[in-house]
């Protein structure tokens, strides 16, 4: 096996090499550059490069701060919001729709977990891209995941607003989302281990609340105390159990999928956890399982608390599916409490989506493809400057909350999902590559059932769900937006490639 020697490199900024954006390549004046066995990795210098993100970033995240981080990632307003949007299109048969999103879910954590492990940077699937795929894949999975996430901060902070103005309906969206956007900034700019117990008990709020509303909900169900039962007749009620066929079950998978983006969480985090290698396999498999469990199990019995058709009568969201239960059901104080704990759940999505975008925004940095002082992080190891950056799209949010007060998380949830499927696409892509690629004789801690078949399907599935949002309602704009985003990143890399002579193809020197 060959290795690269340890040894000194010096990289001496260079006014020449100024890239699209007007930057320099990123200075580590001196970096010491470890023994690297060369057959595991492609691109000896180049994984250096890529993989020095997490040696400025502080490990402090826990296992059950993973855990929990992953869960608030993604228990958001992809359930407590755009479920309603689902249920729509697919009725009571959305319960299939759900366990066809959580195949690919854990279909995705396979792969991803075994390149997590491998490789534990803040970077995450956007180094492994670089790494194993192409400079271009690495250029674009991670601007583009980096938009999405900025864009998806935008809507989570559009649906606090919408649950604020459920109880206070003459105060402007805008207000709402610029006072939480100030707040969760701040959250952000403290060190990683304050971040991670604020995220952890904001999490443990949501998950709490679909527990007990599970046991509430079934109670309800079985008539348990004085109440009636409600009984089984909402799933058959109103055209059948899958009342627009199996069409609307595979079309409503566009909204159903997104309630599962942000698992991805996980696998950025491991630049930041005490022990990737068990830390993140362990909260991977923990934070899947349980997603599942609360996924179908809230969904079921929101289909069989209330006729489906009352869930979501026009395109336009307006209130929370799990608050018009309870209104439905004639509990006023239990509307109040959920409709609290939804704007919790869409606070917490937003301070994870606000970390993950200031991540990605910090690896390009320390990879060459942004501005150096992006990379640089405060005395309490926080990518500042990348925050505040990615803050972009709370300013976005606030712009279109004025213009489209109506529609606009429909609007910021279309842009943001096609981000997240294009970045799930490519894990599974780079997933391919990696395995080819990977010294045989070096076992991996963990590795995907049923490889390459398991990763082969993912990439159909996911292709699959982007075509179909041609024809969802209010869903056209994903591939509008999305493909001439792909389109215009893809001419800044070529720019950046003929900027940057050192970087290009496969061999950087």
């Amino acid at each position: 096996m060959g290795f690269i020697e340890s040894s000194l490199v010096e990289e001496v900024d260079s006014a020449a090499k100024s890239c699209v954006f007007g930057v320099h390549k990123p200075v580590d004046t001196i970096v010491v550059l470890s023994a690297v066995e060369t057959t595991s990795i492609p691109n000896g210098t180049a994984q250096h490069r890529a993989l020095r993100n997490d040696e400025t970033l502080a490990r402090k995240l826990s296992a059950r701060q993973l855990t929990m981080i992953a869960l608030g990632g993604a228990i958001g307003t992809g359930l407590f919001l755009g479920s309603s949007l689902a249920i729509r299109l697919a009725g009571p048969a959305v319960i299939i729709t759900y366990l066809i999103g959580a195949v690919i879910a854990l279909l995705l954590m396979g792969a991803l977990s075994e390149m997590a492990v491998a490789h534990p940077t803040a970077g995450s699937f956007g180094v492994y891209a670089e790494l194993y795929v192409s400079h271009w894949a690495g250029f674009v999975v991670r601007y583009t995941y980096w938009a999405a996430q900025t864009i998806a901060i935008g809507g989570e902070a559009t649906a606090a607003a919408i649950f604020c103005r459920w109880w206070f309906p003459n105060i402007p969206a805008w207000i709402w989302i610029v006072g939480f956007s100030v707040a969760l900034i701040y959250v952000n700019a403290r060190s990683v281990a304050y971040f991670g117990e604020f995220e952890y008990w904001f999490a443990m709020t949501k998950v709490v609340a679909i527990v007990l509303f599970i046991v509430f909900g079934l109670a309800a169900l079985v008539g348990a105390g004085s109440a009636p039962a409600v009984g089984l007749g909402n799933f058959t009620a109103d055209g059948g159990f899958m009342p627009n066929g199996f069409k609307g079950v595979w079309l409503a998978l566009v909204f159903v999928v997104f309630s599962y983006i942000g698992t991805e969480i996980v696998a950025v985090t491991a630049g930041e956890a005490k022990d990737p290698e068990k830390a993140v396999p362990r909260a991977m498999k923990s934070m899947v399982g349980r997603l599942i469990v609360f996924y179908i199990a809230a969904i079921s019995l929101l289909i069989g608390l209330i006729p489906w058709m009352q869930i979501q009568p026009g395109p336009d969201v307006t209130t929370s599916p799990f608050v018009k239960v309870f209104q439905a059901m004639h509990i006023p104080a239990a509307a109040h409490l959920v409709n609290f704990v939804v704007l919790t759940a869409a606070l917490s999505s937003m301070n994870c989506n606000l970390y993950l975008s200031t991540r990605m925004l910090f690896s390009l940095a320390r990879g060459g493809y942004a501005p150096a002082q992006l990379g640089k992080v405060s005395n309490n190891g926080t990518p500042v400057n990348s925050l505040l950056l990615s803050g972009l799209g709370l300013i976005i949010a606030t712009m279109v909350a004025l213009l489209y007060p109506e529609s606009a998380y429909v609007y910021m949830f279309g842009i943001a999902l096609f981000g997240g499927l294009f970045v799930w696409l490519m894990i599974f892509v780079t997933h391919l590559f990696f395995r080819k690629q990977w010294d045989p004789g070096r076992p991996l801690p963990v590795k995907m059932i049923g490889y390459p078949y398991t990763t082969i399907l993912g990439i159909v599935f996911l292709s699959a769900i982007l075509m179909t949002t041609l024809w969802v309602e209010g869903m056209q704009i994903t591939l509008k937006v999305g493909l001439p985003w792909l389109a215009a990143i893809s001419l800044a890399y070529l720019v950046w490639k003929q900027n940057n002579k050192s970087y290009s193809g496969n061999k950087p020197t």
